[in-house]
């Protein structure tokens, strides 16, 4: 089954007339992407967009061959433009299914918003899956077949891919393929990395593929150190590197201390950010979480945290018991950390602070935690396979 992407772009395509962003300013030559619309084998198109046959032409694609037409967005979505030849467009119930002369089967899937998703198979019987923008599968089977290939709003939703992982429908050998892209993200190395750390790849318009060939998927790194300053968006960046799992254990160092309503209100912040499924552990205890390689990813925020926790216990901020012991115990602890980060077979993201490059701290207590927290940042990054460092919300990778 042969695939041609005539467009990847949301609704409106990127860039948006009129739009003074600087994300659609930069959305220049392979960068510009028309709204999203796919032609199946030549007979099957999916969704209509203006100017579509002129577009199909650039692709070395025509439309004289279309026999079935089938809209994806809700019924208030973007303006059509029916070409000449095609039939009309329409749409299939949800759970509903149509055979094509050629031996293609479009069943519709339910969505979670107003719009169609649609499974097509081949007459060889390979299977892809599109979904429309801002769109989840709904009532998913608990086991699903692999699709080879599905299609989807990754950067708007990517709890749809978790929820496919979850039921098996994505696997390892699926080509997972960004489409409905807008100007959410930065076009170019911005979007590739976003894409890459859900496990997503994205093509431009005119791209054709043969569903059922392998591709390099971008590689999922097993530890992830993210680093940076004080509100610089380092925990919404480790955040969305794992928003597309279907498990993750959040790893709470910092607890809600009792007496003081502004960190309250940071962690409540957290809370209401994460995705539902996601369970959340308040605990400083991280050697038996990275020891368990069966269980689910991990978002450790954070090791400066943990760092205080660990040098309150030891009262390591006493000169005289830094002295007598306090020293040698912390790095011990941190050796058998950075020990258990090394062996780890869970996907694990950390999250730490950046204080090396502000105001040297003016007690010697101070100090002593901006010294340690940078040793243990070196040590873990030392064996992490992606380390970023976010400034300003922007994430720059130091490796990886």
């Amino acid at each position: 089954m042969e695939l041609t992407l005539l467009g990847t772009g949301g609704p409106g395509g990127v860039p948006l007339t009129d739009c003074p962003c600087a994300a659609c300013a930069t959305a220049v030559g392979d960068q510009a992407r028309a709204a999203t619309a796919l032609l199946v084998d030549g007979v099957l198109l999916l969704d209509l967009t203006p100017g579509l046959a002129l577009t199909a032409a650039r692709s070395g694609r025509s439309l004289a061959g279309v026999r079935q037409v089938l809209l994806s967005h809700p019924h208030d979505g973007p303006a059509l433009e029916i070409p000449a030849g095609p039939p009309a467009p329409g749409r299939v119930a949800p759970g509903q299914e149509i055979t094509l002369r050629t031996g293609h089967r479009v069943l519709a899937v339910p969505v979670d918003a107003p719009g169609s998703g649609y499974e097509v198979t081949g007459p060889e019987g390979e299977r892809l899956l599109y979904l429309p923008p801002e769109c989840a599968p709904a009532g998913l089977p608990e086991a699903v077949e692999p699709y080879r290939m599905v299609l989807l709003d990754a950067v708007g939703r990517p709890d749809a891919l978790a929820r496919l992982r979850a039921a098996g429908a994505v696997g390892s050998t699926t080509d997972v393929l960004a489409v409905h892209l807008d100007h959410r993200v930065h076009p170019g190395p911005e979007l590739r990395r976003r894409l890459a750390a859900l496990g997503v790849r994205a093509v431009p318009d005119g791209t054709t593929l043969t569903v059922g060939d392998l591709h390099d998927v971008p590689d999922v790194p097993r530890r992830t150190l993210v680093l940076g300053g004080a509100r610089s968006g380092k925990s919404v960046e480790a955040e969305r590197r794992l928003s597309a799992f279907p498990d993750v254990v959040y790893v709470a160092t910092g607890g809600t201390p009792g007496g003081d309503p502004e960190w309250a209100e940071r962690v409540a912040l957290h809370r209401e950010r994460r995705p539902q499924s996601w369970r959340t552990v308040e605990t400083c205890d991280l050697l038996p979480l990275l020891a368990d390689g069966d269980g689910p990813a991990l978002l450790i925020d954070c090791l400066s945290l943990w760092l205080t926790h660990t040098m309150d216990a030891l009262g390591a901020w006493d000169d005289e018991q830094w002295a007598e012991g306090a020293e040698r115990e912390l790095r011990r602890r941190v050796g058998e950390l950075v020990a258990a980060w090394r062996a780890t077979r869970r996907t694990v993201v950390a999250v730490s602070n950046e204080v090396g490059s502000g105001v040297v701290p003016a007690t010697a207590a101070g100090r002593r935690f901006r010294d340690e927290l940078g040793r243990l940042n070196v040590a873990l990054a030392d064996e992490s396979e992606h380390v970023l460092l976010v400034v300003a919300g922007q994430a720059v990778a130091l490796r990886g």
